[in-house]
């Protein structure tokens, strides 16, 4: 009873009019800043933020940070859907699909159901980080780096599964994301790699540069030769309920919404998982136990629903590391790691017990963060969908601008933005050959990560490779690639012998 004693007290601190007032400002700001390349993901948008909210009182302060949170996140998704940017990497998956629709002229609806997966998936996560934390920091802290290393190369091997009907055309997109990851100087010796005497290069390459050459300018690209006169022909809903998902959609969305939710917070509360492994995996999930899997980048309403679900319960779940254990799951969480130890305020199994007046309230203003999102944001859904009525001749410049400026912004470096133009070229050739870009991103992501657990593990054992399966979690998770790529296989044989034999 004192859990509920304690999530009563956190409502009604955080309910109050100037903690309430800090919510929505915190969504509003999270929602305009986070729609700008070059600012645009979570992390950068708390950090820009984070002056601002360290001049208010402790409590006050950290729901207003969890209402960025939420904002900027609800921003990722728009950008992501309804211009092919995605701000963040976790809303990468969110262009197979949502940006499909978006084509279809069904935008709103991709929109609504963003924001309705992310809210039932964020009270789900809150839920579970109140009552499910001890459990699950407990099992977190189990994950080392061959559990870790496992899990990146689940995630890879999943990369293949954004190609469609093609996994020889993934694999390619796959590997010249991992070469890509491997620019920069070698996390261990040292050593410069592939960085050809360029001091630019030694840093590696920005995830932002490779995600707008890829996805906005190569969108810009591919569709100059098309008409320039008018933008998507879509028909103008008179009411708002014609811009929202309709039944149809919430009822085929119900499993993608509860695989995005379980596997989002799963995978948000082990110290490191992320927003990005998880919304890549839900997607995978989602589409290896749809009825049409064949369907998937097309525009599908499930594309959209599974990945946003898991990017808004990895909140909840990444809360569970930080607050329990002060290891913050992902940059975001960093961020807020860095707040709570600017107010004084040190993280940790005691911090339920020498805090309670501050980690209850932050929790109950995640749930009312997410309330605070759905409110202010569906009405303006109609507004954000104009963006496609913006003619081409005028909203292709604006992308542009708005691509090189981002490029720029990250480090202050003009070749930065000559790298832009190269992967731009790389986003417009996937495009005709017919090769996918996502896996490219995905790999370049996840790659880093996957090398330096791999190595970890290597190091830990002497090189041997048998850790990785004397550990529980570790061989759990080896077999399930196994079990994958399995079925994978057999489904593939399955489909080429209904092809070959006679009707």
């Amino acid at each position: 009873m004192s859990l509920l004693y304690n999530m009563l007290d956190g409502f009604v601190a955080a309910l109050s009019f100037t903690n309430l007032m800090w919510i929505v400002i915190g969504a509003l700001l999270g929602t305009l800043i986070g729609i700008l390349p070059g600012l645009g993901n979570p992390a950068a948008t708390l950090a820009i933020l984070l002056p601002l909210t360290l001049r208010l009182p402790p409590t006050t302060g950290l729901i207003m940070m969890a209402g960025i949170y939420h904002g900027s996140k609800f921003a990722g998704a728009t950008t992501a859907i309804l211009l092919n940017i995605p701000t963040e990497t976790s809303s990468v998956v969110l262009c197979y699909d949502g940006h499909e629709l978006a084509k279809q002229g069904r935008a709103g609806a991709a929109m609504g159901m963003s924001a309705i997966s992310g809210f039932i998936a964020s009270t789900i996560g809150v839920i579970g980080l109140t009552f499910a934390a001890p459990v699950a920091a407990r099992l977190a802290v189990q994950f080392g780096p061959p559990e870790f290393a496992m899990l990146m190369i689940f995630g890879l091997l999943l990369v293949i599964s954004l190609a469609g009907k093609s996994p020889v055309k993934g694999l390619i997109s796959m590997f010249c994301g991992l070469l890509v990851s491997t620019v920069g100087a070698d996390i261990f010796s040292g050593a410069q790699r592939f960085t050809f005497g360029s001091v630019n290069l030694y840093d590696g390459i920005e995830f932002l540069v490779v995600t707008l050459g890829l996805f906005a300018v190569g969108e810009v690209l591919i569709n100059t030769g098309k008409t320039m006169e008018k933008a998507n022909p879509m028909a103008a809903p008179k009411h708002l309920r014609e811009y929202l998902p309709t039944w149809a959609d919430i009822k085929q969305s119900r499993l993608a919404i509860t695989i995005g939710t379980l596997v989002g917070f799963f995978i948000g509360s082990l110290p490191g998982g992320g927003s990005t492994i998880a919304s890549f995996v839900s997607y995978a999930m989602v589409k290896s136990t749809s009825k049409h899997p064949e369907k998937f980048g097309t525009g599908v309403i499930e594309g959209v629903a599974g990945p946003e679900a898991a990017n808004n319960s990895e909140c909840g779940g990444s809360m569970i590391p930080l607050l329990s254990l002060g290891l913050p799951g992902s940059a975001s969480t960093t961020v807020m790691l860095a707040a709570l130890l600017l107010y004084g305020i040190q993280p940790g199994p005691l911090l339920f017990t020498n805090h309670p007046e501050i980690v209850w309230p932050v929790i109950a203003s995640l749930y009312l963060g997410t309330i605070a999102l759905l409110v202010l944001n569906l009405p303006m859904i109609p507004v954000w969908v104009q963006i496609l009525r913006i003619p081409y001749w005028l909203l292709y410049p604006i992308i542009l601008l708005l691509a090189v400026v981002g490029a720029y912004s990250v480090r202050g470096s003009i070749f930065d933005v000559w790298l832009l133009m190269g992967f731009s070229a790389f986003g417009y050739l996937f495009r005709r050959l017919g090769v996918p870009a996502a896996p490219m991103l995905m790999a370049f992501v996840l790659g880093p990560e996957a090398e330096l657990a791999f190595r970890q593990s290597l190091m830990l054992s002497n090189n041997r490779l048998s850790i990785f399966v004397e550990r529980p979690i570790s061989a759990g998770i080896l077999g399930a690639i196994v079990l994958v790529v399995l079925f994978s296989v057999y489904s593939r044989m399955k489909q080429r012998s209904k092809v070959l034999s006679p009707r």
